[in-house]
């Protein structure tokens, strides 16, 4: 351990948003700050994701948090994690545990920042060396959806085979991230342009972590997650930046599993017959309410995470995914990343990645350009992807892991969680529609500017609109009023404004045909899923399910449906209770806080929607309330990386001046330019 490695000699200066820059003699010391000052800025956030990845959370938040303990438990993220850090090698494991020294070190002063501690009565306690990758498996082990496929098993149930497609559609609810890359001919600096805007649940506080790490190594500034060292998935190097969105791709796999008990032991039925399964009985306590008992079981598929030797085997279901098989999660790529001064250093680094699978952009100052996919996917049977598998047939084993297709870039290229290059590794991707837009924007023009990207950031066109529209212009025998409705809908911009009635008055003609849909006796039986955990109900609920497929079921040769009389019903409903309110009335941000206020205010008025390029998410047919969304908005300027921006959705900070101080901006599509000049920081002496 050199004199350094305490992190005694890190500096830590601020902007005026309060974006924390560290400087440190060396790459250990750097970590250490950067954990410190996580502590100090997001101690509740973090603390909150300790415990959930113990499955510990119920403690203090009482008993809406115990499903999720549960599933934590059961799928054993907490084990998987140790697993995972026990394989890194020695130098990724030394950094990894400085920045939970200095995580360690930043708590209490943190907690005595956070209100919430008190609320709770939580007392900030002690990370493991592991913590880190706990927390990254708690973000992402629900990111690749695979509930979608106790979906599709529900569907097939209760509709038939031949249905298990039925909503197996392009739009995805965790689709929404853009990202885009112009090259160098194509801007007024000369050299690439990266921009774009992950999109997640809206978390207080934020996922994304605006932060400047520099050391003699390495000067990266980027979007880091808050609990997780190192910046892995927007990063701006000075020679190199890169960028991410979700690829979309299926690598989780889930089997049906027979089960028996045997005295106090636990068997599975696989290829070779009955075979021990791991078993223990772990006890969640739950605030104001009496403890939890959850029997975790392991097969040699994986952790079983619905049912049990006692439950209707129907509903008995393991899940298996790359870090619980190979006990690896790719954490030796986050130093590489920050080293990184080419995009063939990118590229190398990146091939040791696992999950999530991502769409990569990356370039430098020299012209080299990376568009690629970077992550774990297993060869296996076809049906593995689709649905629940017999863990019995040995057909439906894993077979090896996918290569990681690229792709050339011809000076402009867009991710946007369509098919593109990850197309042969997944079964339901984001509709064309934001991919689209965004290549239309960006081709009509030449000597793009960094400040310029935010209008294609902020950019509301509705193309999905369009099918539906077209079904009502095609209507006969509408009312007086109706037809008035239809007139005005035709007339309409297609850009889902703020300001504007007419997106609300779309908005409320999808969300009857939705309703009227999900209500049709040739759907209706889906609307009582199968008694799969809690957890997972938001991928099992009907008219979610049908407001993102709409127009593919409108399309669908489902019985009974007459298409036409359907939407004439529902044109009719939204005509005879017009409301002359705008879109942005109806559409407001909801932050997800873990510990809620029932007292705060209404969020601000949004514009956008799912299919926009501003992809606001709601939930068509069932609230217009914006849940998911831009969780930060970046632009990186390899020309001159002071004149790169970027934005988050509250602020940089859980508490204190800088909790929301960026909210106007990020509401009005404004972007805050990077400071890179260390004179014009503040630097902080003190944690208090």
């Amino acid at each position: 351990m050199n004199k350094h490695s305490d992190g005694a000699d890190a500096r830590r200066y601020r902007d005026a948003w309060g974006i924390p820059h560290l400087r440190a003699a060396d790459h250990g010391s750097l970590a250490y700050a950067q954990g410190r000052v996580t502590a100090l800025d997001r101690a509740w956030q973090i603390e909150v994701e300790r415990h959930r990845s113990q499955g510990t959370s119920a403690a203090f938040l009482g008993p809406d948090a115990v499903a999720w303990d549960s599933f934590a438990r059961r799928v054993r993220l907490d084990d998987t994690a140790r697993r995972c850090h026990a394989a890194l090698d020695p130098a990724t494991a030394g950094w990894v545990g400085r920045y939970v020294d200095g995580v360690n070190a930043g708590l209490a002063a943190g907690a005595a920042r956070a209100p919430e501690f008190a609320a709770t009565g939580l007392t900030p306690g002690c990370w493991q060396p592991w913590t880190p990758l706990a927390l990254w498996l708690t973000h992402h082990v629900l990111f690749a959806g695979f509930p979608t496929k106790l979906w599709r098993e529900h569907v097939a149930r209760t509709l038939g085979p031949s249905a298990a497609g039925l909503f197996a559609v392009d739009g995805h609810v965790t689709s929404g991230s853009n990202g885009w890359l112009l090259a160098g001919e194509r801007t007024a600096g000369g050299a690439a342009l990266i921009a774009g805007d992950p999109h997640r649940f809206i978390e207080a506080p934020g996922i994304y972590q605006q932060i400047r790490l520099a050391c003699p190594e390495y000067d990266v500034l980027g979007l880091a997650v808050p609990g997780i060292p190192g910046i892995g998935h927007f990063g701006h190097a000075g020679e190199v930046a890169w960028a991410i969105t979700n690829a979309m791709a299926d690598y989780q796999d889930l089997y049906a599993e027979r089960l028996r008990r045997r005295d106090t032991l636990v068997e599975a039925y696989g290829p070779d017959g009955w075979r021990p399964a791991y078993r223990r009985v772990e006890t969640i306590e739950v605030a104001g309410a009496e403890p939890v008992e959850v029997e975790v079981i392991e097969t040699e598929r994986g952790p079983v995470i619905s049912g049990g030797p006692d439950d209707d085997p129907a509903v008995t279901v393991s899940l298996r995914h790359p870090p619980r098989v190979t006990g690896e999660l790719g954490f030796a790529v986050l130093p590489a990343l920050l080293r990184a001064r080419t995009v063939a250093d990118v590229d190398a680094a990146l091939d040791g990645w696992v999950e999530p699978v991502n769409v990569v952009l990356a370039a430098d100052t020299a012209g080299g350009l990376l568009h690629r996919v970077a992550g774990r996917v297993p060869d296996r049977h076809p049906d593995n992807r689709l649905r629940v598998v017999p863990a019995w047939e040995p057909e439906h084993a894993w077979r090896g892991w996918h290569p990681m297709p690229s792709s050339p870039i011809d000076g402009v290229a867009v991710m946007a969680n369509d098919r593109g290059i990850a197309a042969g590794l997944g079964v339901e991707f984001a509709p064309p529609y934001r991919a689209d837009r965004i290549h239309a924007l960006l081709t009509a023009g030449t000597g793009w500017l960094p400040q310029q990207m935010a209008t294609v950031h902020t950019d509301t066109q509705l193309a999905a609109a369009g099918p539906l529209l077209e079904l009502l212009a095609g209507l006969t025998g509408l009312s007086t009023e109706a037809t008035d409705l239809r007139e005005r809908l035709l007339r309409w911009d297609r850009r889902m404004a703020a300001d504007s009635v007419d997106a609300a008055t779309f908005a409320d003609l999808r969300a009857a045909v939705v309703r009227r849909l999900a209500a049709h006796p040739a759907l209706a039986a889906l609307a009582e899923p199968p008694a799969y955990p809690e957890v997972f109900r938001p991928w099992l609920a009907l008219l979610p399910r049908v407001g993102y497929a709409v127009l593919p079921l409108l399309d669908a040769d489902l019985p009974g449906l007459d298409r036409d009389a359907l939407v004439r019903a529902a044109a009719e409903e939204v005509a005879a209770t017009a409301d002359t309110g705008t879109w942005g009335q109806r559409h407001r941000l909801t932050p997800w806080r873990a510990l809620p206020d029932p007292a705060a205010p209404p969020g601000p008025e949004l514009a956008g929607d799912h299919d926009c390029v501003l992809a606001t998410s709601s939930v068509p047919g069932l609230t217009d309330l914006c849940l998911r969304g831009p969780a930060a908005r970046y632009v990186w300027d390899l020309a001159r990386r002071e004149e790169s921006r970027w934005v988050v959705p509250l602020g940089a900070t859980g508490s204190g001046p800088h909790r929301d101080d960026q909210l106007p901006l990020w509401v009005r599509g404004e972007l805050i330019a990077v400071t890179c000049d260390w004179d014009r920081l503040t630097e902080e002496h003190h944690d208090d």
